[in-house]
């Protein structure tokens, strides 16, 4: 794939700009901060925080920004044998509503990063990789937050949620709560009906799965795994840990030697 132009922009004063003749490219922007006016295909859009925009390389686009509307995003504007075939292989929306969080905003940083450099040094593999990781990233949301998903994707974010942080010390009920703008026990009970367990068993999965991976690879002790995976005591994590495999972490990792 070939990147024609990538960046980051933020306007506080008004701007213009339209593509009326094709870009020859797909244009991927990403709103981070305030608001602006898009027309695609003689539609007119309001775009807000977190609204993904998609334009394929025949549609006219132009954008809106008005005098004292602040507004920010990354934009991508790329084309490739791979992308035709991506961009085919299922129905794409003009716009999706993505989570701003690290996972996803860092892999725009890195393409962006890659392709400031130097000629000399710019990896094409990697930026190939980079890009499709973008895409297939964005295929996810778009198929989680299409109607006929098998759970509402306000779920799917609290799931994220927990995969992210579980591990952490601070975890907590609440935090996943928060993240997803509902009450605790709104969160606890529609976590449990479209999940089929609670968002601690949910939670101790992760950190058991977390658990495996470094009593696997690493040297460490049971105790500092046992911290490092957000279970606190070891006494704890002995017990959840033999309760799930039917054997002591000690032994589970002798065996695995």
């Amino acid at each position: 794939m070939h990147i024609e132009f990538c960046g980051y922009s933020f306007h506080t004063e008004g701007f213009y700009s339209s593509f009326k003749t094709g870009m020859g490219g797909y244009l991927f922007r990403l709103q981070t901060e305030g608001t602006c006016e898009v027309v695609v295909r003689g539609e007119h859009i309001l775009i807000e925080k977190g609204d993904l925009l998609l334009v394929k390389p025949e549609d006219e686009y132009e954008i809106l920004i008005a005098e004292g509307q602040n507004s920010g995003d990354y934009h991508l504007l790329f084309s490739g044998t791979w992308m035709d075939d991506w961009w085919n292989q299922s129905p794409k929306p003009t716009t999706v509503r993505v989570d701003l969080d690290d996972e996803f905003l860092s892999l725009w940083r890195f393409i962006i990063s890659e392709f400031r450099r130097p000629d000399m040094e710019k990896n094409d593999a990697l930026t190939n990789h980079l890009l499709r990781a973008l895409c297939l990233s964005l295929e996810r949301t778009i198929t989680e937050r299409s109607p006929g998903f098998k759970r509402p994707y306000v779920v799917t974010r609290m799931m994220r949620y927990i995969e992210e942080h579980a591990i952490e010390q601070t975890f907590t009920i609440d935090h996943v709560a928060t993240c997803a703008n509902l009450s605790v026990s709104r969160s606890v009970h529609l976590f449990k009906d479209y999940v089929g367990k609670t968002m601690i068993a949910y939670a101790q999965q992760v950190r058991l799965s977390a658990a495996i991976d470094q009593m696997t690879y690493t040297n460490q002790t049971l105790e500092t795994i046992a911290y490092n995976c957000g279970f606190g005591a070891y006494s704890y994590f002995h017990r959840v840990f033999k309760k799930h495999y039917g054997v002591a972490p000690g032994e589970y990792r002798r065996k695995d030697s």
